[in-house]
């Protein structure tokens, strides 16, 4: 991991609630992959201390696209300092056909970079929005690229019921599950994917299903034990053995 300097070229309103930043940004930075992400500050005080992390949707050369909420403000010509890059790239398996990506109650974003380069590697590609996550607006994302919203609500109990359409047919047609979970809880919501996923098929395998983890970040170098993920191997750091980690061998419960 190394520090860069990045300059924000122009800005776009992909949607009422996110927008891209397109980055000028060295060679390096360009080899970034799908599952990495940065580390950066855009002011030169150390107010606020944490850095923000930011997630590629895309890359050319000598260009990096990175989406963050319309509320934060930026403008062109604006300098960030970058750490990265954070985590390892996504495992995906050397013979895909089908992946599902799934958002529940958080945007997509830290799958986007993942559709270009499943898309050109001919792979399939369905995005499942739950929760909170079927109030983002998709019209930019490629058309080849399948939406389905999910069917959110309560049981008899009060426990949330997540499901979509069609869902068992999509949970076994997939080779490969990528989830991403609002931050405030993730071990919960991560309980509550594993628990849809054993209805939805007969088992789970090792390297099918994986959270995507987002925890807070100070050091991006595992030093800080501030984003340690119990597992059953161990405490796993997500800034470096992460962010997506086999949910068959994280401690859920």
């Amino acid at each position: 991991m190394k520090e860069s300097q990045v300059i924000i070229e122009r800005i776009r309103r992909v949607n009422e609630n996110y927008q891209h930043l397109d980055l000028a940004v060295d060679e390096w930075l360009c080899k970034i992959k799908p599952g990495q992400s940065l580390l950066a500050r855009v002011t030169e005080s150390w107010d606020p201390y944490l850095r923000e992390q930011w997630w590629p949707v895309s890359v050319a050369p000598n260009r990096l696209t990175v989406e963050r909420p319309a509320s934060f403000r930026y403008e062109p010509g604006q300098v960030a300092s970058v750490l990265g890059y954070i985590g390892e790239p996504y495992r995906y398996r050397r013979t895909l056909r089908n992946v599902l990506l799934l958002a529940y109650d958080t945007p997509p974003t830290p799958l986007l970079m993942s559709v270009m380069w499943l898309l050109g590697n001919k792979v399939s590609v369905t995005l499942v929005l739950l929760g909170s996550a079927t109030d983002y607006k998709t019209e930019h994302l490629p058309p080849e690229v399948e939406v389905i919203k999910g069917i959110n609500g309560k049981a008899a109990d009060h426990k949330v019921v997540l499901s979509w359409p069609n869902a068992v047919l999509t949970a076994g047609w997939a080779d490969q599950v990528f989830a991403v979970v609002g931050q405030d809880d993730e071990m919960l919501r991560f309980r509550r994917i594993w628990s849809l996923f054993s209805e939805l098929r007969a088992d789970i395998p090792k390297n099918f299903l994986f959270g995507i983890f987002q925890p807070v970040q100070p050091c991006g170098v595992g030093a800080c034990q501030a984003c340690y993920v119990q597992t059953h191997e161990g405490l796993t750091p997500v800034c470096v053995g992460g962010p997506a980690i086999d949910l068959t061998l994280v401690k859920l419960v």
